[in-house]
């Protein structure tokens, strides 16, 4: 008992002792920040005004699942090809996108979309995340790719769904 006071009163010394002086402190330079870019990329509100748009635009939809708020491998894709201008340029000019997220927490996403959602991953016989399901304005699949894989590989496969469209 003796032990856990002397550390308590430790503690509280060392910590009321440990006192910054604020005028002392340099100025942060903004110049040495590092901001990171993130691309905002346009996805689809609802499915059937993602295969709507795929028609009047003729552009293939590409159907991202995920979990994000559980799946590990989702947070990594969304971030190194969903968040980077090289693939924000491809979808922009070629793709429609939808995303179809199934949380864990439910509340992340709206009851009527998360519906859809699962009705999506029963449909397209999504059993893993991620998955990247490309289907035309009909719903029908057109190219398929499940896991997490390095970046650069997903552009080939995009490239050829959308070249053969």
């Amino acid at each position: 008992m003796r032990y856990l006071l002397l550390l308590f009163v430790s503690l509280v010394v060392s910590n009321t002792s440990a006192q910054i002086d604020i005028d002392t402190l340099d100025p942060i330079k903004v110049d040495s920040l590092q901001i990171e870019e993130v691309a905002f990329l346009n996805w689809e509100d609802s499915f059937k005004d993602a295969l709507k748009k795929s028609k009047k635009e003729k552009k293939p939809v590409l159907i991202y699942f995920t979990g994000s708020d559980w799946c590990g491998p989702c947070k990594v894709l969304d971030k190194k090809l969903f968040h980077t201008e090289k693939f924000k340029a491809l979808a922009d000019k070629d793709l429609i996108l939808y995303e179809a997220d199934l949380p864990r927490n439910t509340d992340i996403v709206a009851p009527e979309k998360l519906e859809v959602n699962g009705d999506l991953q029963r449909k397209y016989k999504v059993k893993s995340f991620p998955t990247l399901v490309m289907v035309n304005h009909k719903g029908r699949i057109i190219g398929f790719k499940k896991g997490l894989i390095l970046t650069d590989y997903y552009y080939p496969f995009l490239q050829a769904v959308i070249e053969n469209y």
